[in-house]
């Protein structure tokens, strides 16, 4: 399994170099914290407060804040491989970077299977993204897969890979329907059996129909359950 994580920085690096040689390429950082809940058996809820900046823009390192995230989504197990979730959001961005605050309503669909260590997860999101001057109906498709790197168990004191692909689908009566492309590495640690910790890379294509734009984004998160 040591390969398997020098693969892993080898990548994240090689990764790294690629897109900071793109024109339009920006890199921002996202840290968040998450309480997740459960409720029953098949009923749970999540909260989440993120925090997103600018790291890297126009060629110079820069560190600007741009937006606070609200979030919570509850979810109803349909049954031990099916779920659907509904969600709320509010981004305020008027009173950090003179951007329009906005209200994001979602429902999703998620199905997953186990194949001894690993688990792969099929995602699919439809939102509402009520701005100030419009809405923004957006679809999405999520892969994702996730393994312990210690063993076919998770336990405390372990770390795990969460690998994911993501495509979307942006419409409004006034834009012109944009498609984004998202790839995503997490990498995280069991601290105990009601919190973990996780850092990461995302690298996005952003409207690449039309006038491509890179960003790639450092993530952090915890993660508790109460």
């Amino acid at each position: 399994m040591s390969y398997t994580k020098l693969l892993i920085i080898f990548l994240f690096f090689l990764f790294f170099y690629e897109v900071r040689a793109q024109e339009n390429f920006e890199s921002l950082g996202e840290t968040a914290f998450s309480v997740n809940h459960e409720v029953s058996d098949n009923y749970k809820t999540n909260f989440a407060l993120r925090s997103r900046y600018f790291l890297y823009k126009d060629k110079n390192l820069d560190f600007e804040n741009r937006q606070i995230d609200v979030v919570h989504f509850s979810t109803l197990n349909l049954n031990y491989n099916h779920s659907i979730s509904l969600g709320v959001q509010y981004r305020n961005r008027a009173s950090i970077d003179g951007g329009s605050n906005e209200l994001r309503l979602t429902q999703q669909f998620n199905y997953t299977k186990r194949n001894e260590a690993l688990r792969f997860g099929h995602r699919f999101r439809f939102e509402q993204r009520i701005l100030s001057d419009l809405t923004i109906l957006r679809s999405r498709y999520r892969f994702a897969v996730d393994l312990p790197l210690n063993g076919v168990k998770l336990d405390v004191g372990e770390a795990y890979l969460v690998l994911s692909m993501e495509a979307l689908l942006s419409q409004g009566k006034i834009i012109k329907p944009e498609l984004d492309y998202r790839t995503t590495g997490n990498i995280g640690w069991v601290i105990s059996k009601k919190s973990k910790l996780q850092f990461g890379l995302e690298y996005r294509f952003e409207a690449f129909n039309i006038a491509t734009e890179h960003r790639l984004f450092i993530l952090s998160s915890f993660i508790l359950k109460v």
